[in-house]
């Protein structure tokens, strides 16, 4: 019998006019290597919802991996939220997350992913 895991991604988001302004900015990336398909769940420490198509993955030692979805997934930048099940210990590329809205709580749309293309970020 596969384990089945489910996680859900949260972030907190801050309603400010400046945050408002901050919410829709994705910031520059520089890629550091070859796309990756796949990445162990362990060491992902954080999802940073950039818009309806980009996510930075926090990965271990301050790299950061982003995923450009092939498409827009309604409803992720703004909720900033999504989960995911898969049934290995890592998260791929062909695996699907799910927007989850706040208010009320249930799921949104479901979305595929795209590979993890290691990166540098700015720092703030």
């Amino acid at each position: 019998m596969t384990a089945r895991i489910l996680a859900a991604l949260l972030l907190a988001s801050v309603s400010t006019p400046g945050a408002a302004r901050d919410r829709n900015a994705v910031p520059a990336a520089t890629p550091v290597g070859k796309p990756l398909t796949c990445v162990p769940i362990r060491s992902l420490r954080e999802s940073l919802v950039r818009s309806d198509r980009v996510i930075d993955f926090r990965g271990s030692r301050g790299l950061f991996y982003r995923v450009t979805l092939p498409r827009a997934c309604p409803g992720l930048g703004f909720e900033r939220r999504f989960s995911y099940a898969t049934s290995l210990s890592q998260l791929c590329a062909q695996d699907i997350i799910t927007v989850l809205y706040q208010s009320p709580v249930m799921p949104g749309a479901s979305c595929g992913l795209a590979p993890f293309q290691p990166v540098r970020l700015p720092k703030r």
